[in-house]
């Protein structure tokens, strides 16, 4: 556990080390971004990252800016933002490798962000439940955050919590106070956005969906605009694909950073 400083920001950073590997060769690095407001590096401490180590790649994980342990400034939360600290952060580390940036939910759209801001930097981007960050992304924020009854995102967390009385009320709670103390509600719809095109995207790119999930009715399009895009849709799966497929997701990923990543499959797929 270390705390890197990136600009005025503290931010929180955990490693795990490559398992065995390659002589003479660095391993691959792959960067694994968080999800907002109830989320953590925590999710993907005890999920991908161990599976990603020891299929020898170099783990990073974070926290972001007003999450986790990192830093929780009062402004500044535009996805311009996010980008920026995770750009700066692996300047601090002094990283040269380009990484396989993997996203969930929001981190997603951060990964978009740094792949087409800084496509040196990134080698593929991986997203899971996500959406690259355009202008009917920025409305959909909007509406999420700032809706009535405190928008669609408390909503969905208040339903998941209803759905289970013994689930763990503690990530809300947080939620709350990162929506209180910051202006991340008011700054996020009001990001910089890409073009609908995605020209910036020339990476390859993996899009993961759940099914049942809103997001998932976007997998054709996307691989339809990205010139190297494979998309999965899990059959009986909602948003939370992480948590609840997480067996399944390591192994669809390391089989595409693995195997699939030089072949730069194409199209839609259901899983």
């Amino acid at each position: 556990m270390a705390k890197i400083r990136v600009g005025e920001l503290d931010v929180h950073v955990q490693r795990m080390a490559a398992a065995d590997p390659p002589a003479g060769t660095p391993p691959p690095l792959v960067v694994l971004v968080h999800g907002l407001l109830i989320d953590s590096l925590a999710s993907y401490y005890f999920s991908l990252g161990p599976a990603f180590a020891a299929r020898g790649m170099d783990v990073l994980m974070y926290d972001l800016r007003g999450h986790g342990r990192s830093g929780r400034p009062a402004t500044g939360y535009r996805l311009e933002d996010f980008v920026a600290d995770l750009d700066g952060l692996l300047d601090a580390l002094g990283e040269e490798r380009p990484a396989h940036v993997v996203g969930n939910s929001f981190g997603g759209a951060i990964a978009y962000g740094l792949a087409a801001a800084r496509p040196d930097r990134v080698r593929s981007v991986v997203a899971i439940e996500s959406e690259p960050p355009v202008a009917s992304w920025a409305a959909k924020m909007a509406e999420g955050l700032n809706g009535e009854e405190g928008g669609l995102v408390v909503q969905e967390v208040r339903t998941w919590l209803a759905e289970d009385p013994e689930r763990n009320a503690r990530p809300f709670q947080l939620a709350g106070r990162i929506l209180d103390a910051t202006t991340l509600a008011e700054d996020i719809p009001r990001s910089r956005v890409l073009d609908d095109a995605l020209t910036g995207i020339r990476c390859p790119v993996f899009a993961l969906y759940g099914a049942d999930s809103k997001l998932s009715a976007q997998a054709g399009d996307l691989a339809a605009t990205l010139p190297h895009c494979r998309t999965v849709v899990l059959p009986g799966q909602g948003h939370s694909v992480l948590v609840e497929r997480t067996k399944e997701t390591a192994g669809l990923l390391l089989d595409w950073l693995g195997d699939g990543l030089h072949r730069r499959r194409t199209g839609p797929e259901a899983g």
